[in-house]
Parts: structure tokens; C-alpha cells; sequence
């Protein structure tokens, strides 16, 4: 808990931090206004702006790139500047080093894609109103969890990339090229086994079409969870081995 605390003040003090926040206030709030003044006939409340800001085909993708250009350097910037070797000579394992660096990723991609539906609400609720429907919850939660997950999913695939590279450019680069990618769909049964067309959960949402024949839910969950296994396992093996001097 105290390395997870340090890693996140390390974050925070920096001038940049707020930023990413900033990004999506401002556009969360504009668009609002934007529907509010010139929608004419667009009949959308506070529920369907926050569902449909924060779903993968809104905004949530925007998010998911945020995460990646704020996490991928956590740990790349460390050895760029030397400071991992401070790190490392406090007597702490190299896996709770990089596990707290994770953790916090993840809290950060968390704080973004939370803070994405906060603000989208409270500016929905200003300028569209509230009319409440049947469903609305319901359809919010899961165009929110699935943001969450696409979010994390690519984050932890920078954090791989800034691992194994050192360069926060490179993780950076492949983050932002695969959540690009992430849009195109192969109509071949393998590759329903490649990562990109597994990641937007929501498509099965309402009895959505899956991507490609035979694809599931289950199908999909299980897939992101075996390359999230392995993102992390490439991780912490390059990281414990690799000779810091």
C-alpha cells in the first residue's frame, strides 16, 4: 500500500496530471451545450448523453486513449531518468515495485472513465434535463463497464510495450495504433481470437450480433482474460530479470 501511495503522488505532482480531466470537462460540457442550442428536434436526456458520451462509440474511447498517453511511461520514464535504481535499493521486491505501478494504472483509467460519466451527467443534467425511462440505469452501467474494460485492456497492453521497451514512445505508439485497429474486423473464424475484435463488450448488449459467427460473451471475457494474463506475465518476467546497471 505505501509503494502504490508513492507511485500515485508521483503521478499527481505533476503538472500534467490534470490535464486528461481538464480534456474531458471541457468536451463533456461543450457538447452539451452544443445538443442543448442547435439539436432541434434531438430528444436526449441526462441518461442517454452520459450512455452515449461514455459507451466505446462515444467518448470512451477517447478515454481509453487518455489512459494509455498518462500510464505508458510509469515505468519507462523510471529508467530513463534513473530512477528506478532508487526504487530498487529500498529493499522492496521488483514485483511489488511494478505491481504497485500497475495498481495504479489501473486506479488512474479508473479515476478517467468515472470521472468521464461524472462529468457527462452533471453537464446533461444542466443543459438536457432529466427524463427518466425504463432501462436507463441499466443501459449506462453497461456502456460505462465496457469503456472500463476496452480502457484497461489497452492500458495494460502501453504498460507491457513500456516494459519491454523502456520507451514510453513505443508504448505509447502501439497503444494508440491497436485502439485504431480495434475498429476493424477480419471475416475469418481465427480471428476471433485475436484481441481486437473481443474488446468492445458491448456489442452484445440487447442481443447485439457478435463481430464473428461464434462469438460469446463468455467467449470474449475469456479471451481478454488471457491476454491480459499474458501482457502482465511478459511484464513482471521481463522486469525481474532485466539488469537495471
Amino acid at each position: 500500500m505505501n509503494l502504490i501511495i508513492n507511485e500515485w503522488l508521483k503521478m499527481s505532482k505533476k503538472r500534467s496530471f490534470f490535464i486528461p480531466y481538464a480534456i474531458i470537462a471541457v468536451i463533456s460540457v461543450t457538447i452539451a451545450w452544443v445538443i442543448k442550442r442547435w439539436g432541434g428536434e434531438m430528444d436526449m436526456s441526462v441518461y442517454g448523453y452520459t450512455t452515449l458520451m461514455s459507451s466505446i462509440a462515444g467518448f470512451g474511447k477517447f478515454a481509453a486513449m487518455l489512459a494509455i498517453i498518462f500510464t505508458a511511461g510509469i515505468v519507462s520514464k523510471e529508467h530513463s531518468q534513473g530512477t528506478i535504481k532508487f526504487l530498487l535499493i529500498r529493499g522492496q521486491s521488483r514485483v511489488k515495485i511494478l505491481a504497485s505501478k500497475y495498481v495504479v494504472a489501473l486506479l488512474f483509467t479508473l479515476s478517467l472513465v468515472v470521472w468521464l460519466n461524472v462529468t457527462c451527467f452533471a453537464s446533461g443534467a444542466l443543459f438536457l434535463g432529466i427524463k427518466q425511462s425504463s432501462g436507463v440505469w441499466n443501459n449506462l452501467l453497461i456502456a460505462a463497464g465496457s469503456s472500463l474494460v476496452y480502457s484497461i485492456v489497452y492500458m495494460t497492453l502501453a504498460f507491457m510495450m513500456g516494459v519491454l521497451t523502456r520507451s514510453s514512445g513505443a508504448a505509447m505508439g502501439l497503444g494508440m495504433t491497436s485502439v485504431v485497429l480495434s475498429s476493424i474486423v477480419i471475416p475469418k473464424s481465427f480471428y476471433k481470437y485475436v484481441l481486437f475484435p473481443n474488446v468492445d463488450l458491448s456489442v452484445y448488449s440487447h442481443g447485439g450480433q457478435p463481430p464473428i459467427e461464434g462469438m460469446t460473451l463468455p467467449f470474449s471475457i475469456a479471451v481478454l482474460a488471457v491476454y491480459i494474463v499474458l501482457f502482465l506475465g511478459a511484464s513482471f518476467v521481463t522486469f525481474k530479470r532485466r539488469d537495471i546497471a
